[in-house]
């Protein structure tokens, strides 16, 4: 089930419900584990999630220049405590989201996107956000989007994958869906995370993936489809300008 999360997740907290980071330094260069606890408004730690497309807790790391995109499903202790393994990260300031339904309490069946910074040491260097485009190539792939979204409205985006000029029907499932779709606004990394809505029925999805996308701002938005043929999950990034 999609629990549409709402908010941008630029905040820490949300209605009673808080992300608490225990690292707030991470090192670079190498992998590090980031480890954090969900409160909920009794202050305590939650440790009941529902299920969000085959996962509990859905987390992202970015950095400000909306590089290094990483999506992760973390492993929580008994204690609450969640612990997510990230890949080397590069010098800079780092995003970090968690997004998250609580299946008791207040914010039952509520979704949830919040998120902390953090402090990748070393001398960063800022790389220039890409054009607006409507092609991306990953791994042999190539990814098309069609659809011109406007900020604050709700409308279709479909983003089609191809090989050597030909459409691509051999789409494996991931995430209960045939693409995961998660977007970044230029200038501040605020989150939106576009909702598939074409199902899932075995490893024949595509060429074409349809998502409800409601984009809150105009400005540029990097866009990062995540797909699965072989067994081998595929990253393609683009950039989505928003009117």
């Amino acid at each position: 089930m999609d629990h549409m999360a709402s908010g941008n997740g630029l905040s820490d907290a949300k209605d009673g419900y808080r992300l608490i980071p225990k690292d707030t330094a991470l090192p670079s260069g190498n992998q590090a584990a980031y480890r954090f606890t969900v409160t909920g408004p009794d202050g305590k730690p939650v440790t009941g999630f529902a299920v969000d497309q085959t996962k509990r807790m859905h987390f992202y790391a970015i950095r400000s220049d909306l590089t290094g995109f990483q999506h992760i499903h973390p492993a929580m202790a008994a204690d609450g405590t969640w612990s997510a393994d990230l890949a080397s990260l590069t010098p800079g300031s780092w995003r970090m989201f968690a997004s998250f339904t609580p299946d008791a309490g207040p914010g039952k069946g509520k979704g949830f996107v919040l998120s902390h910074t953090v402090t990748v040491p070393g001398t960063a260097t800022k790389i220039p956000l890409p054009a607006p485009a409507a092609t991306a190539e990953a791994d042999g792939y190539t990814v098309t989007v069609t659809g011109e979204p406007m900020a604050g409205m709700a409308h279709p985006l479909t983003l089609s994958v191809a090989q050597n000029g030909k459409p691509v029907t051999d789409l494996q499932p991931y995430l209960d869906t045939y693409a995961h779709l998660t977007a970044f606004h230029e200038g501040d990394a605020a989150f939106a995370h576009l909702h598939p809505t074409t199902e899932a029925t075995g490893d024949h999805g595509g060429p074409n993936l349809k998502f409800h996308a409601e984009l809150p701002d105009s400005g540029n938005w990097r866009l990062f489809l995540q797909f699965r043929t072989g067994g081998t999950l595929h990253t393609a990034a683009l950039t989505l300008r928003v009117g």
